[in-house]
């Protein structure tokens, strides 16, 4: 069985040796199957991940962009790590939400209670959720930090969370060092591909 530090190696390798223009490729196809295979339109609060560039992360702003383009009732929330460095507050996305870098390089909204209210996790309806790999029971790899587990398990029975990849992996085999504290996917997309756990 593949641990999560073995999978985090070779999947982190074989992401950052795609040019950019394959990832935006790659990322175009991602949100037509998202826009396909979910109701999303159906959806009132959808939570997204701003992409950290310098590493192939998915482009959601190709996500945002459409949802923002269509004129969706949808409503978009995205994550501020917290000064503790291990818990994320989420805020409300829309055109004119200002933006700042974290120590990371990823794209924040800088919060303003008086016109973007913390939006809290159980009103979500789906999560995209980013990740490194995934394995046959939806178990992910991401980072090592920890922080989308923590939020999935504030969400409420029946939201969805469904891993974003642009490599075309199919789901590992079992990983071998899941914690209690993992939290599963409900699906996991990829451009050639969809899984439902």
């Amino acid at each position: 069985m593949p641990t999560k530090a073995d999978l985090r190696r070779a999947c982190l390798a074989r992401r950052l040796a795609l040019a950019p223009d394959e990832v935006a490729r790659r990322s175009d196809k991602l949100r037509e199957r998202l826009f396909r295979q979910f109701p999303v339109a159906q959806w009132q609060w959808l939570h997204v991940f701003l992409p950290l560039a310098r590493q192939n992360e998915p482009d959601t702003w190709d996500f945002i962009r459409w949802v923002w383009g269509e004129e969706l009732p949808l409503r978009l929330a995205t994550p501020v790590v917290q000064p503790d460095g291990i818990s994320l507050k989420h805020y409300e996305l829309t055109p004119d939400t200002q933006l700042t870098q974290n120590r990371w390089g990823i794209d924040e909204p800088v919060p303003d209670p008086s016109t973007a209210p913390e939006v809290l996790p159980a009103v979500l309806d789906a999560v995209l959720v980013p990740l490194l790999a995934v394995d046959e029971t939806g178990q992910r790899v991401g980072y090592g930090g920890g922080f989308y587990d923590r939020f999935l398990a504030q969400c409420r029975p029946g939201t969805q969370f469904i891993g974003l990849n642009v490599l075309d992996e199919p789901p590992a085999g079992r990983i071998a060092d899941v914690l209690p504290t993992d939290v599963p996917l409900t699906a996991y997309l990829t451009p050639g591909g969809l899984w439902r756990f």
